[in-house]
């Protein structure tokens, strides 16, 4: 195999009280975000989205192998097929599955079976994780750290898509196989999360919560 290749870094040293603005003038925009369960269906521009995208692919992953991909779906037929399909998994959820712990955990979220922003929302972004790549010589290998690469591109998108203006739900029906069958996905490719993308709706609420604190979340030794 050859050799590594490399190149410069390209690094542009910042001022400290430059780094230091920019870094709360993030922190500022992300303690904005909220999950939102409320969509309009004004549309999105397709470029925003494909932006938002190219972002999520340039997350650190294992071995640069970005195990990832990333179904973008706008067809309202489609969508409703998902919709109907993960509402079936929910009702077994909420009704059947969860331990009553996790139901009263959920309680102040307002949360249930129902999920209409499936259809509202312009976008759904179904998330999957390959287990294999094809290399550019056609070799097929196996991806390591899956779960932590996708993770970390997910989060990459989440930002990108709240820096641009829009807000974002993240769904997690369980199972999800049903992702690879409506959207012809191979099988070997897992589901990891949908991703629901838009603008609020006029009347969006969000519930009263509150984040830990920096004391509580992390220590300096």
């Amino acid at each position: 195999m050859p050799g590594p290749q490399s190149q410069p870094l390209q690094f542009n040293e910042l001022p400290i009280d430059e780094m230091i603005r920019r870094a709360e003038d993030f922190r500022a925009l992300m303690q904005r975000r909220r999950t939102v369960r409320h969509f309009s269906d004004r549309s999105v521009p397709r470029e925003i989205i494909e932006a938002c995208l190219i972002t999520a692919g340039t997350a650190p992953n294992g071995a640069n192998l970005q195990p990832w991909q990333f179904v973008v779906v706008g067809d309202p037929k489609v969508k409703h097929e998902i919709r109907v399909e993960a509402e079936k998994e929910e009702a077994e959820f909420y009704h059947r599955r969860a331990p009553q712990e996790w139901l009263d955990a959920l309680a102040p979220l307002g949360t249930d079976e129902r999920k209409p922003f499936l259809d509202s929302a312009p976008y759904l972004i179904a998330i999957f994780g390959k287990n294999h790549s094809e290399l550019p010589d056609g070799r097929r290998v196996k991806n390591y750290y899956v779960n932590e690469s996708v993770g970390i591109a997910t989060g990459f998108l989440i930002v990108a898509i709240h820096n641009a203006g829009l807000v974002s739900l993240t769904h997690t029906p369980s199972p999800m196989g049903f992702l690879n069958t409506i959207l012809k996905v191979p099988a070997e490719s897992k589901p990891f999360l949908l991703l629901v993308v838009g603008y609020p709706a006029e009347d969006a609420e969000v519930p009263v919560i509150q984040k830990n604190s920096l004391g509580e979340i992390a220590k300096f030794i």
